[in-house]
């Protein structure tokens, strides 16, 4: 076997076979090539003999004190090159207002380098810019329409030098400089005017109706064309698009063509849906779409992924699905066919953290894909905000240079800069696999909607916006200079729109939609579950044991060439007795056994977390490091047919988290789990929470079977390491939304693993996982439980034998606290207390718990008890319900009560004595065995009746 399970780890481009060094260097880092000495002048030596040899050819004087002159000059010539070349964005006409204070910087000047008043001497510069010989006066011409024109470029930031002379070479070379046929002009004023004429049409048609519109940044709708054609031509094959509110609507029709007459409707207040297929839909700038585009024979597949208002929350989501098409696309090496394009707002991109998560990603195995073009629509301002208020740095994309992505800073009046430079970096990323930004200085004409008044907080912006005119209007007139269109042309084309919006106005009156697109593709064969009860039933979970013995092999067999840790080595031999005897199988090894299984019958395994190889608590060791040369081994990976993934991700909760949604998104026949560090950690993706696991589908019909590992418990770890928030998560249950669990059996966690793909339809999952059950002596399973006709238990039982009917009190709990119970009640040597755990509380299985109950025909009291306080956990989710299968089950006027701890402002405490008492309070309590605790109970109970 080998060590050949090393290639499922998928490597970074231009990384072949392990990984060479240190195990803490990363191989993509540093890149190849010299970072940039800018203090560093030329080799005088070497100058003067190349100055010696130029100046011969050209018949100048080659005598020494002309050469050391002519050399001098030379390198004054070449530093002034490369301080262009550095730091020429920072004189760039950008700002179409004109507001901005972009003075010259005094080392850009002649008088800095010594060259004033020399404008007529002839320099040597050996080919730059293709002059041998120039004078300096037309060289300062040259670099600054080069560097200080309408596009700026940052990029002598990046260390490899293969990628700055690429960018250099595109940006100075005559032929590949802003250049257009009189045809693609045309085609660009065109989309303009679409632009434009669109946003004035919903202005007039749905007067105070908020559209986010794009007006003072049309020249994004020919830019993003644009990145279709150049993309589409250099292999691009499908584009993922993410993006927030500003300029959705105008995207939507005019870049992702969805049809004008869809979005008149929604406007009117229509469905974007069927009426029989419900949800509570959402805003029209929250909405996403998916279409065909083609140009010049070639077709590309777009789709727009909806988002909420969370600014860049989307992003990770689009990398994520990204990825995912990518690995369906079997373009996982090469990066070429699938591409994301994230389109932000200035304030927002700096601002929000999730922004440098996702360019942490960027080149992180199992992460990466291959580059995400940043499109960032410059307004200068965020709501009322000004950027000297907004951020830290010049400029808002300056969070890019952590990971050395070349940043294009453009003009947004001049749309053929706008759309060289998104040409330029679908080339560059095509053929680097890197992240490229654009960054688009614009102005935003309204407010932040249209019905604000944003001369409130900016009054000299807004004084000079209102008399700035229309990117058309200053494109137009530029065209009509050139001869490329005549007088009238711009008039008709506007006339032209207009009417065709017109004719799709009147066809919204009529139009319904007919189908919703969430069960297509990949998704075929699955659909929405007919109810939330039913539709859970018989689904055969177990597996065979020829099946289930060869994946015990797989597990327990070390290649001959792979030296493993002692610790490791019993940790094997565990799992080769239990294997030998059929009893004993612990959290881990029935986990790897659902995975093994599904990656046999076909799925993909897609589990990710901060230490999710070893597992936080060292019990899963998925991925067998080599002790002699840190090689590593993935058992699960060697199977067939499917495929097993693990990767320990970046320490980031909202952006991994969002990245596997997005994968799951995508691509419904992989399991795909997020695996906290603690459960607590959670928190930090509390946005990914609310906005798209809780509410994605009822609100943009997109179903997912994303399943969220968090591990929760209370075990004296403090206040941070015990609560992963149960409560939060049942708080957000509704519609049949998400599942949420609570799993203390090694086998019930297989089963529900194993049920997540097998079921014909897909519900995102969160597992309270275990942290001392991973060990504990008696959360153990025995094989016949994977086997035969067993399955997934909603509910379980104690391991003591009482009889139903002789059952006088029953404690209902979840988790770890019933082995609590259980243990304390054998103890105790108490014969008529059942304790019976709720593995499932959502949907709550309250069919077979009053099933249960109604066996108990002695029941007199009910306890609902939890490890969490009072104002946490699942108490307040549940005790309607128990009541409600105690009303089913014939025990009517009865109410459970509660044990556990008191309420808390801190989710557990942090001193081990203190954990103790509290746990061993509540158990008693629950137990009847506190008489403090029970006079508590019935006092509740009695109170709760009344």
């Amino acid at each position: 076997m080998g060590k050949e399970p090393q290639d499922f780890l998928p490597e970074l481009p231009g990384q072949d076979g392990p990984q060479q060094g240190p195990s803490w260097a990363n191989p993509r880092w540093p890149l190849t090539g010299d970072a940039p000495d800018l203090d560093a002048a030329m080799d005088p030596t070497e100058m003067a003999a190349l100055v010696k040899e130029a100046s011969a050819k050209a018949g100048k004087p080659t005598d020494t004190k002309s050469v050391e002159a002519a050399c001098r000059d030379s390198i004054q010539a070449m530093l002034l090159i490369r301080l262009y070349r550095v730091r020429g964005h920072l004189a760039a006409d950008l700002d179409p207002l004109g507001l901005a204070n972009r003075e010259v910087p005094e080392d850009l000047t002649l008088e800095w380098h010594g060259l004033a008043g020399q404008e007529d001497k002839e320099v040597f510069v050996g080919g730059v810019f293709g002059f041998e010989w120039v004078k300096v006066g037309e060289l300062l011409d040259v670099l600054r329409n080069t560097y200080c024109g309408h596009v700026g470029l940052e990029y002598m930031h990046i260390a490899d030098t293969e990628e700055r002379r690429f960018l250099q070479d595109q940006f100075e070379s005559p032929e590949e400089t802003i250049q257009f046929t009189p045809e693609g002009k045309q085609a660009i004023l065109q989309a303009v005017i679409r632009g434009e004429e669109y946003e004035k049409y919903l202005a007039k048609k749905y007067v105070g109706t908020k559209r986010f519109g794009l007006d003072g940044g049309e020249a994004m709708i020919p830019a993003l064309e644009a990145v279709i054609k150049y993309g589409g031509s250099s292999g691009v094959r499908e584009i993922i698009y993410g993006m927030a509110h500003r300029g959705r609507l105008n995207v939507l029709a005019n870049v992702m063509a969805k049809p004008y007459r869809v979005i008149f409707h929604e406007f009117s207040g229509g469905s974007a849906n069927p009426d029989d297929v419900g949800g509570s839909g959402d805003v029209k700038y929250h909405l996403g779409t998916s279409t065909d585009r083609e140009f010049d024979g070639i077709k590309v597949h777009m789709s727009l992924v909806p988002n909420p208002s969370h600014l860049e929350a989307v992003n990770p989501v689009v990398l994520g699905k990204t990825r995912a098409q990518q690995a369906m696309h079997d373009d996982l090496s090469a990066h070429e066919k699938v591409l994301p394009v994230l389109i932000h707002g200035d304030a927002a991109f700096a601002g929000q953290g999730v922004v440098w998560e996702c360019f942490g990603l960027s080149g992180v195995r199992g992460y990466s894909t291959g580059g995400c073009i940043h499109f960032v629509i410059n307004n200068q301002i965020g709501f009322t905000t000004s950027p000297q208020f907004a951020r830290s740095s010049p400029y808002p994309s300056d969070v890019a240079k952590g990971v050395q992505a070349p940043i294009l800073h453009v003009n947004g009046d001049n749309p053929e800069a706008v759309t060289f430079a998104c040409k330029l970096a679908v080339e560059y990323r095509q053929t680097f696999k890197r992240d490229i930004v654009i960054d688009m200085w614009c102005y935003r004409r309204f407010g932040h909607n249209e019905g604000d008044e944003p001369s409130f907080t900016q009054p000299l912006m807004y004084k000079e916006i209102r008399q700035h005119p229309r990117v058309s209007e200053l494109y137009s007139d530029r065209l009509r200079d050139e001869g490329v269109i005549e007088e009238g042309t711009t008039p008709q084309m506007r006339q032209d729109f207009i009417s065709h919006l017109d004719e799709e106005f009147e066809k919204a009156k009529g139009y319904k939609p007919n189908e919703v697109d969430w069960f297509a593709g990949r998704w075929s064969g699955l659909h929405k579950p007919a109810d939330p009860e039913t539709a859970r039933r018989n689904t055969e979970t177990a597996i065979g044991k020829k099946l289930f013995d060869s994946l015990g092999r797989t597990l327990t067999t070390v290649p001959d060439d792979l030296t493993i840790h002692k610790t490791l080595g019993r940790v094997l031999d565990a799992k080769r007795e239990m294997f030998k005897t059929g009893t004993g199988f612990d959290w881990a090894t029935a986990e790897a056994l659902a995975f093994g299984s599904l990656v046999t019958e076909g799925f993909g395994v897609r589990l990710s977390g901060q230490d999710s190889g070893r597992g936080t608590f060292s019990q899963r060791h998925a991925i067998w490091v080599d002790q002699t040369d840190e090689g590593k081994y993935i058992p699960l990976a060697t199977l067939p047919h499917g495929k097993f993934e693990v990767y320990d991700s970046t320490l980031s909760e909202f952006g991994v988290l969002g990245f596997e949604y997005g994968f799951a998104l995508a691509d419904p026949k992989t399991l795909v789990m997020w695996e906290a560090q603690f459960g607590d950690f959670a928190n930090g993706a509390q946005i990914m929470i609310d906005q798209f696991i809780a509410s994605g589908e009822v609100k943009w019909m997109r179903a997912n079977g994303l399943v969220m590992l968090l591990p929760h418990g209370y075990e004296g770890q403090g206040p941070e390491h015990s609560s992963a928030r149960l409560e939060r998560f049942l708080q957000l249950c509704a519609n049949d939304n998400i599942q949420v669990l609570n799993i203390t059996s090694p086998a019930n966690y297989f089963h529900v693993l194993r049920r997540q793909m097998l079921r014909p339809f897909r519900k995102p999952m969160v597992i309270m996982t275990p942290k001392s059950l991973l060990r504990h002596p008696s959360a153990k399973s025995d094989a016949e439980l994977f086997m035969g006709d067993s399955h997934f238990m909603r509910i379980l039982s104690d391991k003591a034998e009482i009889a139903d009917k002789k059952v006088r009190r029953l404690v209902l709990c979840s988790g770890k606290v019933a082995y609590d119970l259980m243990e304390k009640r054998d103890e105790e040597k108490i014969d008529d207390v059942s304790i019976v755990r709720i593995e499932q509380l959502y949907p709550f299985p309250g069919e077979p718990l009053a099933v249960r109950l109604k066996r108990m025909t002695n029941l007199e009291e009910v306890v609902w008890c939890q490890e969490e306080p009072h104002n946490n956990g699942a108490w307040f989710f549940v005790q309607n319900r128990i009541e409600d299968a105690l009303t089913a089950a014939g025990h009517e006027g009865m109410r459970p009560c509660y044990a556990g701890r008191e309420e808390a402002a801190s989710p557990a405490t942090g001193f081990a004595a203190r954990h103790k008492a509290q746990q061993d309070a509540l158990v008693s309590v629950a137990l009847g065995l506190s008489e403090r605790g029970a006079t508590n109970a019935k006092r509740k109970s009695r109170a709760n009746k009344s």
